[in-house]
């Protein structure tokens, strides 16, 4: 969770045969910082306007780790200020990937807690390295944080409510066997695999008309992407309220000891 700045956190491939692979690369384990989160935005943005480009595959560069998900210094002794804009980063990251007209295929690579569980269901399908060792979900609550409603609607989409409501409240992260049999993952495959998979599975989601399958998925989605859109002000305020209490702020500091003390 603790972030080593790199000059490039994204990377992005040219388009291929109309697939371009944005790469996350920014060790130790892919934190969503700010920075991360801004020139994720950017670089989907790009490929959007992008007409050769039809589908992208997000993937890390970095072995066992997709994304720890959000980047917890970008919340700890921040300024209100600070904090809002990186809200307002996560909330971009999310509108651009779960509206994206373009096909958007997850190679999960290794263990996706939290925000890298939010950015994998964002995606329209999801593949994920076929080990029991690598696990994935919100796990918000075993910080003490609660995930905001369109992380659990992201969720339910995905899942139905029940199963969301027992993942959300229980903090759960499922193996990679337990996330497939729920249906939080599309496919399981080797490790090694996993990137040349998602390639090959998108050429299969190529063979429907853009048109067809864009207007699907935009009345999938609209309606829970809408209800952030006329909500987004409120959200930021909610999450600075919560995030600079002093017994929040207090839980961050503790989890993060932790992670230190694993570390070392």
């Amino acid at each position: 969770m603790f972030l080593t700045h790199c000059p490039f956190p994204v990377t992005v491939s040219v388009c291929v045969q109309g697939i371009a692979v944005m790469t996350m690369q920014t060790p130790p384990v892919n934190s969503m910082s700010l920075d991360l989160l801004t020139e994720f935005s950017i670089s989907l943005e790009k490929l959007e306007m992008d007409r050769s480009c039809r589908g992208v595959v997000l993937t890390s560069s970095l072995p066992k780790i997709f994304t720890a998900g959000l980047d917890l210094t970008d919340m700890y002794e921040k300024s209100p200020e600070y904090c809002g804009e990186f809200w307002k980063a996560v909330q971009e990251m999310w509108l651009k990937l779960y509206g994206s007209n373009m096909v958007t295929i997850a190679a999960v690579n290794g263990s996706s807690p939290a925000g890298g569980c939010l950015m994998a269901m964002s995606c329209d399908y999801r593949i994920m390295a076929d080990s029991p060792k690598y696990t994935i979900g919100l796990n918000e609550t075993q910080l003490g944080i609660v995930a905001p409603f369109w992380f659990k609607e992201t969720m339910v989409n995905t899942l139905g409510n029940r199963t969301t409501e027992l993942a959300l409240q229980l903090g759960l992260l499922y193996s990679a066997p337990e996330a497939l049999k729920i249906g939080l993952v599309d496919q399981l495959v080797p490790e090694e695999k996993v990137l040349s998979t998602a390639t090959s599975t998108m050429a299969k989601w190529f063979t429907i008309p853009d048109h067809a399958r864009q207007i699907t998925k935009s009345m999938m989605r609209k309606p829970t992407l809408d209800k952030l859109l006329s909500h987004r002000e409120s959200d930021v305020n909610n999450f600075i309220n919560f995030i600079t209490k002093d017994s929040i702020q207090k839980l961050l500091k503790m989890y993060m000891e932790r992670l230190k003390q694993k570390k070392n």
